[in-house]
Formats: structure tokens, sequence, C-alpha cells
């Protein structure tokens, strides 16, 4: 800890932006809460806009019917808020949670996994598709294709928040955090909204309009996934762990984000190397 002390005094300054966008009473709106509900009705219209478009799908035909996506909006907010937030009472704090387990319904005090909201989501999915007669991997499809954009969104909160900042260090774009002790620190929040967020939907966006991917069913799914597990492990190198957990396994480097992001590259990678186009797969079933 001795060398961060030597870390230059110069950094960017940081822009105290008040977390709370609107306060009437004791009523109040914040931009975390706007990034999540901005994030889920953008996924939302954006699954439509796929859903409609025939030229994206196996010989025109639609997958679903907008009204599903009408509905299931419903079931994604419900998967996004008890599978993140019991994602992280277990991932992350568990022993805070058990001492007082009443903390457990305080979301507005922060604290959500993105690992555990995926789960949320994905179980949602699987439920509805099946009440829906909808095909699984095409519903999770149209429905990672926009995700990215709420997640770059919840990391600028994260940032405005002055939350889950980087690790002390000494290049130019560092930050003094206000509540982020005497070091300047990367700005991870940021890096992991452009990955995260603007990379990631940009090049699922390639994959369902130039490449027309939507057409082998788990394709976008599973880059999605992998592409976000890989952008999460890539910035736990300059993000700071959370500090009831620390560093793991006796390592100076290992995190909790990156134990849990693991799995997820490799069950995208497998997602992406068995997707096969629908007409292939009926054909074999023939």
């Amino acid at each position: 800890m001795n060398e961060y002390f030597l870390l230059p005094l110069a950094s960017l300054p940081f822009p105290n932006i008040n977390p709370i966008l609107i306060q009437i009473g004791p009523l109040a709106v914040h931009w975390y809460g706007i990034g999540y509900i901005v994030g889920i009705l953008f996924a939302w219209w954006y699954a439509k806009r796929l859903a409609a478009n025939p030229k994206l799908w196996p010989d025109g035909v639609l997958p679903m019917k907008p009204e599903d996506l009408d509905d299931f909006i419903v079931w994604a907010a419900i998967g996004v808020v008890l599978g993140g937030r019991t994602g992280y009472v277990l991932f992350y704090d568990l022993a805070r949670y058990i001492a007082h387990p009443l903390d457990i319904f305080a979301v507005w005090q922060g604290g959500m996994s993105f690992h555990g909201g995926l789960l949320g989501v994905i179980l949602a999915m699987t439920l509805f598709s099946f009440k829906r007669g909808i095909r699984t991997w095409s519903l999770f499809d149209v429905v990672a294709a926009g995700v990215p954009v709420g997640l770059g969104l919840v990391r600028v909160a994260n940032f405005i928040n002055s939350e889950l900042w980087g690790r002390p260090t000494d290049v130019p774009w560092a930050i003094e955090f206000p509540n982020g002790g005497p070091f300047t620190r990367h700005p991870s929040q940021l890096y992991e909204a452009l990955l995260e967020g603007l990379v990631l939907f940009l090049v699922l966006r390639i994959l369902t309009h130039s490449h027309l991917k939507l057409k082998t069913p788990r394709f976008v799914g599973g880059a999605f996934i992998c592409g976000y597990g890989l952008s999460r492990i890539f910035v736990e190198f300059f993000r700071e762990p959370d500090q009831q957990l620390g560093y793991l396994l006796g390592t100076n480097w290992l995190t909790m984000g990156m134990i849990l992001s693991t799995p997820m590259v490799l069950a995208g990678i497998w997602a992406m190397a068995t997707a096969k186009p629908v007409i292939q797969t009926q054909q074999q079933a023939t």
C-alpha cells in the first residue's frame, strides 16, 4: 500500500452529480433506478423491433407475437430485481444479511448482482416461453440483443454514485473519488459502461443485422453471455474488489466477479459452437 501514497495528486475532477434525480418529500428518484427502468424499457422496445422484422428470421416466419413481448416485460422486471438482489445477497455479502435480514429488502441502498439478475431473467424466459409456446432460445436472443444498453446506463449510474470504483492508478484519466480514499483511481465503472454497454451492443447488432444470426437460435444469446463475461473479467483487473470480500484464494488479483464470469464465457462459447440454423435442425429431425 505504501506505493499508492506516491501517486501524483493530479487527476480528472469528479463531476459530483447528485445521485438523486428528483426528490419530492420522502420520495426520491435515483439515477441508479432510472438506469434499470430505461434499460428494461429499451430492451423491450428493441426486442419488439427485432421480432417484427421478417428479414431477420428463417423463411421470414416471426418467432413470436408483439403482445408476447408486451407481457414478458413484467416477467423480465421481476426476474431482474429478484434475481439481482438474491445474487448480491448470496454471492457478495451473505454474512451481513444473515445478521440483518431486513436489509435484504432495502434495495434503495444499492446492492444488485448482474449474475443473479441474469439467472432470474433466464428462469423467467424459460417459464414464459413454455407457457406461450415460444422457442426459448429465440426469446433469449431478442432480449439479449438489447440488454447491453441497460448495462451501460447502470454502470454510468454507479459512476455518479461514486461506487464500485477502480484500483489506484496514475493514468492521466484517473479520478479521485470523494469516498475512495486519498488515491487517484481507475474510473472502472466507465470502462464497464463502454465494454458491456456500447461495444457489446454494437457487436450484437452486427450479428443480428449483418450476419443474420437470429436465424441460428442461441448464437446471439451465447455471444451476449460470452461477451459480457470477457468484458467483466477484463475490467475486474482495474476494479477494486468488494471490501467485504477482497481478493480471493490468497491472490492479489482474483475477484468474485472473475469467478462468476468464467462459467458465462464457457457457456457462451458452447452456445455459439453448438447453435444451428432452424432449417438444418428441422431437416435433421426428419
